[in-house]
């Protein structure tokens, strides 16, 4: 459950990937974040899907962090494959990058070394890219989300302890 650090802190999540749009896969990680963000105390005020791409990676997390101080977490696009390019697609809007995140998720599982996910602020918001499946994403969420409010205050300039 959640406790006074993520109190009224929000969330956003973002499932990239063809097969949820096309309706030949279910979207288990996108839900199984949404789950976990609720149960660490935060307001999950949105969830949507948007296909594998560039554009569609930009286009939707632009819309997402648009107004928004908080955490935004995608999942999906962040492997090897062809059509994985959700890093390229946020390495184009991100103001900040973030790299301690990023790498502090990819050493929670030996297949974290093929994430090509990263981290970084837009806005007062803190994106970071999940892998697709369900295990992953959870596994490289909890690496980090001890620190996400923190950061996410200091984005928005609310007093903190330090």
């Amino acid at each position: 459950m959640g406790d006074e650090l993520t109190d009224g802190l929000q969330a956003k999540v973002l499932t990239v990937s063809d097969g949820v749009i096309h309706g030949t896969r279910e979207d288990r990680s996108g839900e199984a974040l949404v789950a976990l963000l609720t149960d660490a105390g935060y307001e999950v005020v949105e969830h949507r899907a948007v296909e594998d791409g560039v554009e569609s990676v930009s286009v939707a997390l632009t819309e997402l962090c648009d107004d928004f101080s908080g955490l935004v977490v995608s999942t999906g696009g962040t492997g090897f494959g062809p059509r994985d390019l959700t890093p390229e697609g946020t390495a184009a809007v991100l103001d900040r990058h973030a790299p301690g995140l990023a790498e502090a998720m990819r050493l929670v599982n030996p297949l974290g070394r093929l994430s090509r996910g990263i981290a970084g602020t837009k806005g007062l918001a803190l994106v970071v890219n999940t892998p697709g499946s369900t295990k992953g994403c959870v596994e490289t969420l909890s690496a980090v989300i001890d620190v996400v409010p923190h950061a996410i205050r200091l984005m928005a300039a609310t007093p903190t302890d330090h």
